[in-house]
C-alpha cells in the first residue's frame, strides 16, 4: 500500500463509524467500477490483437454523443 492511501485510511479511522462505512462502500464501488473498466479495456485490446478492429467514424461518434446528452 502506498503512503497516500495509508494516510487516507488513517484519517478515515478518526471518522464516526457510519462515515467509515459510507466511505468503505464508496471505495469498494469505485474499485469494482475500475476493475470492470480494466476488463473492458483488456477485452478491447484482445479484440484488436485478433484483427477485429474497424475504422471509427469520429463525426458519427460525436453526433451520437451530442444527441444522447442533449436528451438528458
Amino acid at each position: 500500500m502506498n503512503k497516500l492511501l495509508e494516510q487516507a485510511l488513517a484519517a478515515a479511522a478518526h471518522l464516526p463509524e457510519a462515515e467509515q462505512d459510507r466511505l468503505g462502500q464508496d471505495l469498494l464501488a469505485y474499485l469494482e467500477k475500475l476493475r470492470g473498466l480494466r476488463g473492458e479495456i483488456d477485452q478491447g485490446l484482445r479484440s484488436l490483437d485478433e484483427g477485429a478492429g474497424r475504422e471509427l467514424d469520429v463525426d458519427a461518434v460525436i453526433a451520437r454523443a451530442r444527441r444522447k446528452h442533449a436528451a438528458e
